[in-house]
């Protein structure tokens, strides 16, 4: 399957300055993006709240960019432009950019084919000219590409004739799947990296130097304080609910929020949401309906980033 990312966007950090400044606002250890690695990070409030979620990529020299859902995009810039001219870096939204994803047994085949690049280990990428091959984790295989829309037009018409186009609800499954969540508009300012299992994903390095929020985010792992992590679940209801509603315990009390839903293409519903680490009363339920869980495919441990691309 080949879909349109819609959904998903780039921020441009350009100039010699860009990597000392992200360096101090986000969680990723900066220097690990070199082109190869493409580590997830976090942007946070001054009190551990995630801002923004990304993934973070090299392009060349003097740009970097975060690959991010689209709707942060802007309030991220105008967030980061606060501190832009201490460093002598410029922050630019890159509409001009397209991106794709393309997932399934083929993937990777299809997309060495097409590129000529070796395929990329998960959270890392491949690079030619202006094209960028991501790959993300999922049951099934996938990759994501960007380049500037003139040349993806014809791009996406190759790989068409040799996969199914679908929408990006399906790419948005697999991340569900992957136990991988991104920070939207609604959650902004509501939770710590941890309680979407960052640190399990190598997105929080706990051996750099100091960056907004990382006091907090810092004490909350070392001293066990983090009272709610995400989990995947089967929802038992006709329509995915949206993000926000509450997840209730078998006495109606609320114990967390769905994340994000989507229909799974055989007549169910999953979703990730943000629940209490303590035992729950069970069966779970959303708006009424029960909820099972689903086993991540990662232990929720911390797994440092300088490990996890120690062989990058």
């Amino acid at each position: 399957m080949i879909t349109p990312l819609v959904h998903l966007g780039v921020l441009e950090i350009h100039g010699q300055g860009g990597v000392t400044f992200l360096q101090g606002q986000t969680s990723a250890q900066v220097e690990l993006a070199d082109g190869q690695v493409a580590p997830l990070t976090a942007f946070c409030t001054p009190k551990g709240r995630m801002l923004a979620t990304a993934q973070l990529l090299r392009v060349d020299a003097e740009r970097l960019w975060l690959l991010m859902p689209s709707e942060r995009i802007a309030p991220l810039q105008a967030h980061l432009a606060k501190f832009a001219p201490f460093y002598k870096v410029g922050i630019e939204a890159r509409d001009d950019l397209a991106l794709i994803g393309v997932m399934g047994d083929a993937a990777l085949s299809l997309v060495e084919a097409e590129t000529g690049l070796a395929t990329p280990k998960p959270w890392q990428q491949a690079t030619s000219s202006t094209l960028q091959v991501l790959r993300h984790p999922g049951p099934v295989p996938r990759l994501l590409l960007i380049d500037s829309q003139d040349a993806m037009s014809p791009r996406w018409a190759r790989l068409a004739a040799n996969a199914i186009p679908t929408g990006n609800a399906a790419w948005c499954l697999q991340d569900i799947r992957s136990g991988l969540a991104w920070v939207d508009d609604g959650q902004q300012d509501a939770y710590l990296p941890q309680m979407f299992n960052w640190e399990a994903l190598g997105g929080i390095s706990f051996k750099k130097g100091c960056y907004t929020g990382q006091e907090v985010v810092a004490r909350a792992h070392f001293r066990g304080q983090v009272k709610k992590r995400l989990v995947h679940l089967q929802f038992d209801g006709d329509t995915p609910p949206p993000a926000g509603d509450a997840v209730n315990d078998a006495a109606g009390k609320r114990q967390g929020d769905v994340i994000a839903a989507e229909y799974d293409g055989e007549g169910h519903i999953e979703l990730l949401a943000v629940l209490s680490t303590r035992e729950l009363a069970e069966p779970l339920s959303v708006a009424g309906h029960p909820c099972t869980r689903i086993p991540l495919p990662y232990p929720l441990e911390r797994l440092d980033p300088e490990a996890l691309f120690a062989d990058a």
